[in-house]
């Protein structure tokens, strides 16, 4: 049916008005189709620095009031050597920590990780909800479902990374958030 459109007709005619109902539907969805693949495209935002790609940075939106919000994503090294997420920085908070779960006053807790955390080559580090994870403390203002904030994080190898944050539904998880299995 798409052939029609390119075929020739006579002298003076326009090769759309031959089209039929369901040509023009076919075209119409075809259209929508790569529309919405675009729109995925776009959405499953990544960064990618030297062996590391950094996927879908993002984080819950907050209630008025809250003073603090945390940050997840997949971080996959497709290199020979490990590098370390050491630190981050963020627009729309005044302090921000790596953490990890970990043993403190004999409860498991979520604690700095002042030596960062390791990507071993071939392995992907997932930050996501109750696990390690990135916190922003001291907010600016809530995080609003929708918004994109700009932050930056820090490798060992990789150094300083800008990235933007995109903020989910209060309730949103991890594996809604993931786009790419990495190969794994």
């Amino acid at each position: 049916m798409i052939h029609r459109l390119f075929r020739r007709s006579a002298p003076g005619h326009r090769p759309f008005a031959r089209l039929h109902g369901e040509e023009i539907l076919a075209a119409t969805l075809f259209a929508l189709c790569l529309l919405v693949l675009s729109a995925q495209h776009i959405l499953a935002h990544e960064y990618k620095v030297g062996d590391l790609l950094i996927d879908h940075p993002w984080a819950r939106a907050t209630t008025h009031g809250a003073d603090r919000g945390a940050g997840f994503m997949a971080i996959h090294n497709g290199g020979t050597t490990a590098d370390r997420l050491l630190s981050a920085t963020a627009s729309f908070a005044k302090r921000v920590e790596v953490q990890q779960m970990g043993m403190k006053d004999g409860l498991m807790r979520l604690v700095p990780v002042r030596e960062g955390l390791e990507i071993a080559p071939g392995a992907t580090l997932l930050l996501e909800p109750s696990a390690s994870r990135i916190v922003f403390f001291d907010l600016k203002e809530p995080l609003k479902e929708a918004e994109m904030l700009d932050a930056t994080l820090t490798f060992e190898k990789a150094g300083k990374v800008p990235v933007q944050f995109q903020i989910e539904a209060i309730g949103a998880t991890a594996l809604d958030k993931l786009h790419h299995p990495f190969g794994q």
